[in-house]
């Protein structure tokens, strides 16, 4: 999302379900990433009680030939037996990435069906069945440019970075365009609540190896905006007394399964520096700890 990306690459996890039609995907600030392996669903009924509000990672198995495997990224909110949602859509050229896909349904046990608010002409449905962290499931679209669109969904909710604490602490490594490195140190808290966009806002501080700038403040946003985790794309924003640093990563295949297992993971990316002495690009590593690392 700079953020003009929503993530774009091709899950394959259990979990939700979503489509779109012809090609396309954005550059920077994507809710996509790299495939993902199966992981093998716990044997046994869904759990009584299952809760799967958090924030999703989906993608698409067209059915159809000729249309493109696309990527959702958003939020899912929970009450009772009601579900609602409010997620984007990339790799799509019938869907804006930027604009929000409201999701509205139920969860009676572990399966759901979700109808989405129609976006120009087209209303997406899709139900599936919900273990864990994980959802597999069927889609359709009806309507508009992509009617017809149909196919197998799959999905993983990506535990916040916080796991729950106070705070967290992200080493990260970045390196210049020229080949320099530097490290940077960041404590940040993740908001337990989405925005209406489907983000969730981080904040914090962090510290850096480098004479550019010593410290700086991370600054709460929204997608596509500010500093914020959906699906698995995070943006960090860091006010600097010489400048703003900006990052956009996203979390491969096995640091998103880590990620929502608790076990920690990594988020790669781009960042760049503006509006100082030291303006420059480059690329990073953002490792999160996991939740027994502290």
């Amino acid at each position: 999302m700079q953020r003009t990306s929503l993530l774009s690459t091709f899950w394959l996890l259990s979990a939700l379900v979503l489509g779109g039609c012809g090609g396309g995907q954005r550059t920077s600030g994507s809710t996509s990433g790299s495939p993902i392996s199966p992981l093998s669903p716990p044997s046994g009924p869904p759990p009584q009680g299952l809760n799967i509000a958090g924030n999703w990672q989906f993608s698409t198995t067209p059915t159809v030939a000729g249309t493109p495997a696309i990527t959702i990224a958003g939020s899912i909110s929970q009450s009772a037996s009601s579900v609602s949602g409010a997620v984007h859509v990339d790799g799509s050229n019938c869907f804006d990435p930027l604009i929000t896909v409201g999701l509205t349904g139920t969860l009676t046990g572990g399966d759901i069906s979700l109808t989405s608010t129609p976006v120009v002409g087209q209303v997406i449905t899709f139900t599936g069945t919900s273990t864990y962290n994980n959802f597999t499931g069927i889609y359709s679209i009806n309507g508009g440019c992509a009617d017809g669109e149909q196919g197998n969904v799959a999905g993983i909710i990506v535990a916040s970075i916080t796991y729950g604490a106070a705070s967290s602490q992200l080493s990260s490594t970045f390196t210049t365009s020229g080949g320099e490195t530097f490290d940077v140190v960041a404590d940040v808290t993740q908001s337990s609540n989405a925005s209406s966009e489907g983000s969730f806002g981080i904040t914090g501080t962090a510290t850096f190896g480098t004479s550019c700038f010593s410290s700086g403040t991370i600054t709460s946003g929204t997608f596509p905006s500010g500093s914020y985790i959906i699906g698995a794309s995070v943006a960090l924003e860091i006010e600097t007394g010489n400048g703003t640093v900006t990052f956009l990563g996203t979390a491969n295949a096995v640091s998103l399964v880590d990620l929502a297992s608790g076990a920690g993971g990594q988020f790669s990316g781009t960042y760049t520096v503006s509006g100082g002495t030291c303006d420059q690009t480059g690329t990073a590593i953002l490792s999160v700890p996991g939740k027994w690392d502290y």
